[in-house]
């Protein structure tokens, strides 16, 4: 009785084995639908150059547009096999960026002072991509929202300005969302 419980036992995890690894090489050769961002660009195959010019900046904040603009040039030097030219005639495409509003609001107060002691900012951008050739969008979207919080300390002797490193984040952050959206085609 006891040998016949052990061959089924051994019979039944043998075929528990093949069909795990059946299921196993059927999932593989599946693939699950995911691909590395910027590699599968939408954009027609003879673009070679995208000019990228100055955004602009509707906003009080100074220099925020040329912050927005550089990270968006340094995102596509490094993530495509795209030149930047400088000529917005000459180019293949022109990527059009516009900071529309910088707000920051206080999120955290010190419960004994009623200081404040975290900030969020939040700013809202637009941008289009129109091909040069035919003036049509290639990609747009008027509302591109980014957050980020930063902390305000109480010690006036040790207090550093965390907003523009705030918005610098925001930056390189919002040039990385355009970026794989302009390729990925959302």
């Amino acid at each position: 009785m006891r040998k016949n419980r052990a061959r089924f036992a051994s019979t039944i995890s043998g075929a528990a084995m093949a069909v795990f690894v059946l299921c196993a090489a059927l999932l593989s050769c599946s693939g699950c639908g995911y691909h590395v961002a910027g590699r599968a660009a939408n954009l027609p195959s003879g673009w070679r150059t995208i000019a990228v010019p100055a955004f602009t900046n509707d906003t009080t904040r100074y220099r925020v547009e040329q912050q927005f603009t550089e990270a968006v040039i340094r995102e596509f030097i490094s993530r495509t096999k795209y030149r930047i030219a400088q000529d917005t005639q000459s180019a293949n495409a022109v990527l059009h960026g516009e900071v529309l509003s910088i707000e920051t609001n206080p999120i955290l107060f010190n419960a004994t002072t009623g200081e404040v002691t975290a900030m969020l900012v939040t700013i809202h951008t637009k941008v289009r991509l129109t091909d040069n050739q035919t003036q049509k969008n290639v990609y747009q979207n008027n509302d591109m929202v980014f957050r980020d919080e930063y902390q305000i300390s109480p010690d006036v002797k040790s207090f550093f300005e965390e907003n523009g490193p705030a918005v610098e984040r925001m930056s390189r952050d919002f040039a990385s969302r355009v970026v794989a959206n302009v390729l990925e085609g959302f």
